[in-house]
């Protein structure tokens, strides 16, 4: 009898607006039929919530989560939805795949199978697709950095997004945040105690996830 293949689910969606949305749900869909398809049993998913594609390792709470339990439990397999999922920089993508072969595990893109290997013709259009992922990203920040310019020019005024800390009852949050963090507690278990206690991020409605902690007090 075939023994069954284990494996981790690795999600990522890059923005706080995201992180309800349907990009979690899809993703796993995919991931799940492929797996399915291939003999593949998924053991742990984890998600990376609201953290850019152009973030290295250390700046990615749910990467060095599933970094520490690939070490720990056996487990040499990780799937995720596409390439853009694990990276939109070409240097961070190569960067986290060097690392992830280096220790002996496999990540499979069940978009795109047969790319992560070393062949140097797959090796190439990985590449390829990592350079256009990270175009593609940048040509969003170009876009949306014009778009402010021109509002600017319209009213006179385009000042962005304010950090949190900035209105009204934020800073009181974020040195609690400090001080939970200070204290030695988790940033998945600083979010779980404010959701528990009620309080709401900027986003009224929204909760809060280690990601976004993470982000908060991390910031230069």
């Amino acid at each position: 009898m075939a023994t069954t293949k284990k494996a981790f689910a690795y999600l990522r969606v890059s923005g706080r607006g995201q992180v309800d949305g349907d990009g979690f749900p899809r993703q796993l869909a995919a991931v799940k039929a492929y797996a399915a398809s291939h003999g593949i049993r998924i053991v742990q998913v984890f998600e990376e919530k609201g953290v850019s594609g152009t973030n290295e390792l250390a700046d990615r709470p749910a990467f060095m989560e599933m970094m520490t339990a690939l070490h720990a439990n056996g487990v040499r397999l990780v799937l995720c939805e596409g390439l853009h999922r694990l990276a939109r920089d070409l240097m961070v993508q190569e960067s986290i795949l060097h690392d992830l072969k280096r220790h002996g595990f496999e990540l499979i893109s069940v978009q795109e199978p047969d790319l992560c290997s070393d062949d140097p013709s797959r090796k190439l259009m990985r590449q390829i697709m990592g350079a256009f992922a990270e175009y593609e990203k940048t040509m969003i920040v170009v876009k949306l950095a014009g778009a402010r310019q021109r509002m600017k020019k319209k009213t006179g005024a385009c000042e962005g997004r304010k950090p949190y800390g900035y209105f009204e009852g934020e800073q009181v949050v974020l040195d609690r945040l400090k001080s939970m963090r200070a204290s030695g507690a988790t940033y998945e278990a600083i979010a779980a105690t404010l959701n528990s206690e009620g309080i709401e991020p900027r986003r009224a409605g929204s909760k809060w996830h280690a990601g976004y902690v993470h982000r908060l007090l991390t910031r230069g």
